[in-house]
């Protein structure tokens, strides 16, 4: 019980930075490209904003410094992947998703995305290089005045050899995409945009009927220079998502109604900014508590370790920094560079 305590005090701390992320009061959503391509999606529970080309070319190989043979292998994973679907993330300015969740009964969730995706690319030119990956498993379907390509990805999937992976981040990336056992749907909204997901949200996306709400896209972060922004609107309590089985701690999770924010990594390291925004005052109160109650407990766990990974999970609880203002619980957390290197070169 105490590890999934301490467990848990890790898993808050960081996963609502990552899930909570934009920190502060609600900024307009995006600028630019990403604007653009956030307005193009449909109704969505939650938003996510993504720099492919900053994330691949700049963030990870930085994250990875300090493990080479994991950098040249999700690179190659990279490349199959771009092998298999004709879809290479690396040519891409921008993605936008979109997620549709819906409660199927208990705690079981059906989470449907569709993604938008801008670049100097030739969208016609990638869906005909899908095609010839699909090798014939693939059917079109006329939505208004466009054509969405239907590929059936096992079709797709089988055609690519496959190098053996020898790490445990590429045998993810390569569970990941050989998981893609239904179909996806691809359209050309213009030139140098496509939209990938699901027929039915493609279709939703391109007969243009539903826009997300202004709640969510009201709480993406302006940060320039964030690599990642998403806002999320959790349907059905955030509970439901948490390994928890403590009723007061399910309480104050469930208190909150929207989480927002961003990542970024710069060359000293990576800052996670957060936003938890809860109904009513006194809960954004009670939220803080626990975090901070959390925190010390986490500090007392790990802070008299001398593991050196475990001192790295110290210096992380530590720098947590939370705080309440009306109705909003913010986090900032930054780790150094040469945390990220202790922890990632450990990784096999």
């Amino acid at each position: 019980m105490i590890t999934r305590i301490f467990a848990l005090s890790s898993f808050v701390l960081l996963m609502f930075s990552v899930v909570g992320f934009a920190l502060l009061q609600p900024s307009a959503a995006g600028s630019g490209s990403a604007s653009r391509l956030v307005s193009l999606l449909p109704a969505s529970d939650g938003v996510v904003v993504f720099d492919p080309k900053r994330f691949l070319n700049d963030a990870l190989p930085k994250v990875l410094s300090a493990n080479q043979p994991m950098l040249s292998e999700v690179t190659t994973k990279l490349d199959e992947m771009a092998a298999k679907t004709g879809i290479d993330l690396r040519k891409f300015d921008q993605v936008a998703v979109g997620v549709s969740m819906k409660q199927i009964g208990g705690k079981g969730f059906e989470i449907e995305p569709v993604a938008i995706a801008s670049g100097n690319i030739n969208a016609g030119a990638l869906i005909a290089v899908g095609k010839l990956a699909a090798n014939g498993s693939y059917r079109e379907e006329k939505i208004g005045g466009k054509t969405a390509y239907v590929f059936t990805t096992k079709g797709v999937l089988k055609n690519a050899p496959v190098k053996p992976t020898n790490t445990k981040l590429g045998n993810m990336i390569e569970q990941a995409v050989n998981s893609l056992t239904k179909e996806v749907a691809v359209s050309a909204i213009d030139g140098n945009t496509l939209v990938l997901g699901s027929l039915a949200r493609v279709r939703e996306t391109l007969d243009g009927k539903s826009r997300v709400s202004a709640d969510i896209t009201g709480l993406l972060t302006s940060k320039p220079t964030a690599v990642v922004a998403f806002a999320v609107k959790p349907v059905g309590g955030l509970s439901q998502f948490l390994p928890i089985d403590n009723d007061e701690l399910g309480k104050n999770v469930d208190a909150i109604q929207y989480l927002s924010g961003s990542l970024d990594v710069t060359a000293g390291g990576a800052s996670l900014n957060a936003m938890a925004r809860t109904k009513q005052a006194e809960q954004a109160t009670n939220l803080k508590d626990t975090l901070e109650g959390l925190q010390a407990l986490g500090n007392m766990f790990f802070g008299t370790s001398k593991r050196p990974d475990q001192q790295v999970y110290a210096r992380m609880i530590k720098a947590a920094k939370f705080s309440a203002a009306g109705s909003d619980v913010t986090l900032d957390i930054v780790v150094q560079q040469s945390d990220i290197d202790l922890l990632i070169g450990k990784m096999k």
